[in-house]
């Protein structure tokens, strides 16, 4: 019986992959386990395997092109059975039908259940299911209840349906299209069209500066026990063959430990309710070719300065390569984006969504500070940067925080024990 290869589920957030190459050729032998083809994920370039026995058929999709999650890719065949044409693609609403879907392209149950819930629940006299208060808020807000799925008992719109949804035109209205300002490209200008990787970073970080309220807080450190410390342990390890540390190593540990001891920035925003989260998983940005990738690092505040040094090395080796698996992007609950080596002072990072804090580091740099006894000297200072979810994190929160973190950075020590 004829299977068929579907592009699978590789990533929570992938809607299409690239077929970078083909490892099998149509009429390769095929054996449960065997790798099929390389496949471009928004995060990773991946092995797809198979999980059925035949011949591999017919190629549907060749290297080098995108297909969504579903599109059919070749056929597994038994010997001598007829290959059957390719199915039709499926429609861009596909991915999202298959967004709980497992890596064989197979949608459960439960995804098709929601993915059918994309309209309001109507009774039996035609009356749109909801509550009073949230037809009063839709009609304040000019949202149309009709393309609202609800949440409350029985599929029932409540309030936080309303709030949480795009504005509609009001009812009987033309709809109108958002002008989009494009370049003008000229002859000589090179059009780059958008990995998959990049198509989702813009997607996350458009929906980040655009739902989520930022408000950013700033903190100056003294780097220079940092510094000392990392060369003391640097001279050390020279002579033993032990591991080097970065000064992003010692930032690592004290973000995670000051999440530990702050837990209200270590949290995320979920429509009617905040989520507390009992680990620190740390999101490292680190830069790959072709855009930004955060891979994870659990329970970060647990960790000791060696391993959160090595994991983070092996993460940006694998990060770099498009070796790491989807599983290692997932689950983060505060991101860490060190801009330092690139020579940048400070800046105000966007926020990770769904997390609710991002912290930006700059360079450690030399500069004319003032000491305790009033002297002018120099000294080694570094900035660093806190984006909030004000939903989630208020100032006084935020900055809670940063006292917990310079503290940890200008006293690293306390790291240590």
């Amino acid at each position: 019986m004829a299977t068929i290869i579907e592009m699978p589920k590789l990533s929570d957030t992938m809607t299409e992959g690239t077929l970078v190459k083909w490892l099998k050729k149509e009429g390769d032998q095929i054996v449960s386990g065997d790798v099929l083809a390389e496949i471009e994920t928004d995060k990773a370039t991946m092995e797809m395997a198979a999980f059925d026995e035949g011949i591999l058929g017919k190629i549907y999709v060749p290297a080098g092109s995108k297909a969504l999650l579903g599109a059919a890719l070749g056929v597994i065949v038994d010997e001598g059975e007829a290959i059957p044409p390719a199915p039709a693609a499926p429609t861009a609403a596909a991915p999202a039908a298959a967004a709980s879907a497992p890596a064989g392209g197979k949608t459960t149950t439960a995804s098709r259940a929601a993915a059918s819930r994309s309209a309001a629940l109507v009774t039996a006299n035609g009356k749109i299911k909801a509550s009073p208060l949230a037809r009063r808020i839709a009609t304040e807000l000019g949202v149309d209840l009709r393309h609202l799925a609800g949440s409350g008992p029985g599929g029932r719109i409540v309030r936080l349906d309303v709030e949480t949804a795009p504005a509609s035109a009001p009812a009987g209205a033309a709809a109108k299209a958002v002008p989009t300002i494009r370049p003008t490209a000229g002859p000589d200008d090179t059009r780059i069209p958008l990995s998959g990787m990049r198509t989702i970073i813009a997607e996350r970080l458009h929906y980040s500066k655009t739902q989520i309220p930022h408000f950013y807080l700033n903190i100056e450190v003294d780097a220079g026990p940092i510094l000392a410390l990392r060369a003391q342990i640097n001279a050390g390890a020279e002579k033993t063959g032990g591991n080097k540390y970065t000064v992003n190593d010692f930032i690592l540990k004290a973000v995670a430990g000051a999440a530990a001891q702050v837990p209200a920035v270590n949290a995320s925003f979920d429509g009617d309710s905040i989520v507390q989260f009992a680990k620190v998983n740390l999101s490292v940005a680190i830069a790959v070719e072709d855009g930004l990738v955060t891979p994870v690092i659990r329970d970060a505040a647990k960790k000791s300065m060696l391993d959160l040094s090595s994991s983070v090395k092996e993460l940006a080796t694998r990060a770099k390569n498009k070796k790491l698996s989807p599983d290692e992007f997932a689950g983060g609950t505060i991101t860490v984006s060190n801009l330092g080596a690139y020579g940048i002072d400070n800046f105000d990072a966007i926020i990770n969504p769904p997390q609710a804090a991002i912290i930006s580091i700059g360079a450690a740099k030399k500069v004319p500070v003032v000491n305790a006894k009033g002297e002018i000297t120099v000294g080694d200072r570094m900035w660093v940067g806190m984006s909030c979810d004000h939903r989630v994190v208020d100032g006084a929160v935020g900055a809670t925080y940063l006292a917990a973190l310079k503290r940890l950075l200008e006293n690293p020590a306390l790291m240590l024990v």
